[in-house]
C-alpha cells in the first residue's frame, strides 16, 4: 500500500463530516489536506485508543521525533510520506504539527478545565492550529482568513465537545467548563454516570448557543476575497451547524449515544455549499 492510499484509507474509514468536504477540492489540494487530516486521525488515535497513559506518553514522543525526522527529509511512517511533499508547498511547519501533539497530550494530563478559557487553549491547538493549516491548503490569499480559520476550528471542537459528552464521560472525560457546570449545578458525577436532568438539558442548550455565536463570528470574519476559495470550511460549518441543530431537536440526548448526520446528508449539505457558495 502506497502512503497516499494509507492516508486516504485512514481520512474515509473516519467517517468524518471533514472527509465530505475534501472531496470538492483539486487533486493537489485534495492530496495535502487528506495527508494532514491523516496524521491528525494518528495522533488523536494515541490518546483515544490507548489505555495505558505510559503506552500513550511513549507513543505521542515517538510521532514528535517523526516530525522532527520528517522534516529532516527522512519520514518513516506513511503519513509523514504522504504529508512532507506538500508542507513546502502550503506552509505547513513543524509547529504546526507539534501543536496537535501538544493538544492529543494535554488529553493525557488533563480531563478537566475549570474555566471557558482554560478548554480554549485547549481547543486552539486541537483544532484552531487544524483550521490554520487546512485555510493555507484550501488557499489562504489574505491574511486575516487566519482568525477566521481558528475562530472557525473553535466552533468545531465546541461541537464535537457537546456531541460527545457521552463518549468523552466513558473515559473519565468531561470537557464542559467546571465553572458552568457548577452555573447550572450539574455534578460531574451525574455525567460521568450519563443521568439526564432539565438542570444538564440547560447546560447543554447553553454550550449549543454559544457554539452557534461562534459559528457566526467566524463567518463574519471571512475575508470576502477568500470566500471562494475556503469553501471546504463553509461546508463542514454547514454540516456541523445542521448537527447542532440534530442535537437540539432530539433534547440533547447525548450521554447516551452520538448524535450524527447520514453520509447522504452529509453530502447533500457539502454540495450545497459548492454550488450556492455559502453556509446554507
Amino acid at each position: 500500500m502506497s502512503p497516499e492510499q494509507y492516508v486516504q484509507r485512514k481520512a474515509a474509514s473516519s467517517g468524518s463530516s471533514f472527509y465530505y468536504a475534501f472531496l470538492f477540492l483539486p487533486k493537489d489540494r485534495r492530496a495535502a489536506i487528506t495527508a494532514f487530516y491523516a496524521f491528525c486521525r494518528e495522533v488523536d488515535d494515541v490518546v483515544d485508543e490507548t489505555t495505558d497513559v505510559g503506552v500513550a506518553q511513549t507513543k505521542l514522543a515517538w510521532w514528535r521525533s517523526e516530525v522532527r525526522s520528517g522534516f529532516a527529509g527522512q519520514p518513516s511512517h506513511p503519513v509523514l510520506k504522504a504529508l512532507m511533499p506538500w508542507t513546502g508547498v502550503y506552509g505547513i511547519t513543524a509547529n504546526h504539527l507539534d501543536s496537535v501533539i501538544d493538544g492529543c497530550q494535554m488529553d493525557l494530563e488533563q480531563s478537566r478545565y475549570l474555566d471557558l478559557q482554560g478548554l480554549t487553549r485547549y481547543c486552539h491547538l486541537v483544532a484552531g492550529i487544524v483550521g490554520e493549516v487546512a485555510a493555507r491548503i484550501f488557499g489562504q490569499t489574505h491574511q486575516d482568513t487566519t482568525a477566521y480559520a481558528h475562530k472557525l476550528g473553535l466552533a468545531f471542537q465546541l461541537t464535537n465537545i457537546i456531541r460527545d459528552v457521552g463518549e468523552d464521560a466513558l473515559r473519565g472525560r468531561i470537557y464542559l467548563p467546571v465553572s458552568e457546570l457548577q452555573q447550572f449545578d450539574v455534578k460531574a458525577h451525574e455525567i460521568l454516570k450519563r443521568q439526564y436532568s432539565s438542570r444538564f438539558t440547560a447546560l447543554m442548550q447553553f454550550q449549543t448557543e454559544r457554539a452557534l455565536r461562534t459559528y457566526e463570528e467566524a463567518l463574519h470574519l471571512l475575508p470576502a476575497a477568500d470566500v471562494r476559495a475556503q469553501k471546504p470550511g463553509l461546508m463542514m460549518a454547514s454540516i456541523y451547524r445542521t448537527l447542532l441543530r440534530e442535537i437540539e431537536r432530539d433534547g440533547y440526548q447525548v450521554l447516551h449515544q452520538r448524535v450524527s448526520l447520514t453520509p447522504i446528508r452529509k453530502f447533500w449539505l457539502a454540495w450545497k455549499t459548492q454550488a450556492f457558495g455559502r453556509v446554507v
